[in-house]
C-alpha cells in the first residue's frame, strides 16, 4: 500500500494522545479547581487530583512528541509536512505574544492613563500611579541582577543562532558547543531570577511584613517576570531535549525543524524579556529606586 501513495503528506497512525492528553487536562482542571477552592474537603485531600492529571499531561507530551521525533527519523517529513509543522509554531509563539500584548495593555492603560479611570475600584487602583513608581512601593534595582540577566539572555540569543548556522553549515561540533553554551545560559538566568525572588519576598520589596497586598505594580511584576521566568524554563527544557537528539544522530543540515523551533521560542523569549525589562524595571519601576 505504502508504494502506491502519489502525495507529500504524511498520513498518522492511530494514535492514542488526543484522547489520553484531553483527559488528562480535564483532571488536571477539576483537580486545580478543587485544590484552589477547597471543594469536597479540605485543599491537602484533594490537591493529589490536580498532579494525576498534570502527570497524565506531561506523559502525553512526552509520548506525542515522541511520536513525532519518530516520524522525522523516518522521513515522514516531508516539505510539505514541514511548512505545516512551521505554520503551527508560528502560529504557537504568536499566541504567547498576545498573552504578552494583553497584559502590556493593560499595564500602559493603568500607568497612563489612570488619571481617567472613574469607577471603583479601578479608580482606587490607579491611584496608586500617580507617582513612578507608584508611592510606597520599594523597586527592585534594575542595573544590578536585572541587567545581568539581560545580558544573559541576549549571550544566549547569539550562541543559539551560532549553533543553528553551524548545523545548517554541518559543523555539528560546534552546533552542539553552542547548543550547550544556551542551555547553560538559560539554567543561569532561572538561577538568578530564583536568587532574585527570594531577595524580594524575603526584603518584603512588594509585600509588608503582614504580606498586605502592594497593588497593581507589585502583583505586574510578579506576574510579568513570573511567566517570563516559566518560559524561560520551557524553552530551557526544548533546548535540553534538541541537545540530546544532536549528541546522537538527529538532525542534518537540511532536516532539522525541531532545532529550528526551539531557536524561534528562545528568541521570542529575549525579546519579550527586553521590553519588560526597559518598562519594568528602568521606565516604570525608576530604575530601582
Amino acid at each position: 500500500m505504502a508504494a502506491g501513495v502519489k502525495h507529500d503528506y504524511h498520513l498518522v497512525n492511530p494514535s492514542p494522545w488526543p484522547l489520553v492528553g484531553s483527559a488528562a487536562a480535564t483532571i488536571m482542571a477539576m483537580g486545580g479547581v478543587m485544590w484552589m477552592k477547597g471543594l469536597f474537603g479540605q485543599p491537602q485531600h484533594t490537591s493529589w487530583l490536580f498532579f494525576a492529571g498534570l502527570a497524565g499531561v506531561l506523559f502525553t507530551m512526552v509520548g506525542w512528541w515522541s511520536d513525532v521525533v519518530k516520524e522525522a527519523n523516518q522521513g515522514d517529513h516531508t516539505p510539505v509536512v514541514s511548512i505545516g509543522l512551521r505554520y503551527g509554531m508560528v502560529l504557537f509563539i504568536a499566541s504567547e505574544v498576545m498573552f504578552f500584548v494583553a497584559w502590556f495593555w493593560i499595564f500602559f492603560e493603568m500607568a497612563l492613563f489612570h488619571g481617567n479611570r472613574t469607577l471603583a475600584p479601578i479608580s482606587e487602583v490607579a491611584e496608586a500611579w500617580k507617582n513612578f513608581p507608584p508611592a510606597g512601593v520599594e523597586t527592585v534595582p534594575a542595573f544590578q541582577l536585572p541587567l545581568v540577566n539581560t545580558l544573559t539572555l541576549l549571550l544566549s540569543g547569539t550562541t543559539v543562532t551560532w549553533a543553528h548556522h553551524a548545523l545548517q553549515q554541518g559543523d555539528r561540533r560546534s552546533a552542539k558547543l553552542g547548543l550547550a553554551l544556551t542551555v547553560a545560559l538559560g539554567i543561569l538566568f532561572t538561577a538568578i531570577q530564583a536568587y532574585e525572588y527570594s531577595h524580594i519576598f524575603g526584603h518584603h520589596y512588594f509585600f509588608g511584613e503582614g504580606k498586605e497586598n502592594s497593588g497593581l505594580y507589585g502583583s505586574s511584576f510578579i506576574m510579568a517576570t513570573g511567566f517570563h521566568g516559566f518560559h524561560v524554563l520551557v524553552g530551557t527544557i526544548f533546548l535540553i531535549v534538541c541537545l540530546a537528539r544532536l549528541m546522537g544522530t538527529g538532525f542534518s543540515p537540511k532536516q532539522h525543524f525541531g532545532f529550528e523551533a526551539a531557536a524561534w521560542y528562545w528568541h521570542f523569549v529575549d525579546v519579550v524579556w527586553l521590553f519588560l525589562f526597559a518598562f519594568i524595571y528602568v521606565i516604570f519601576g525608576g530604575a530601582g529606586h
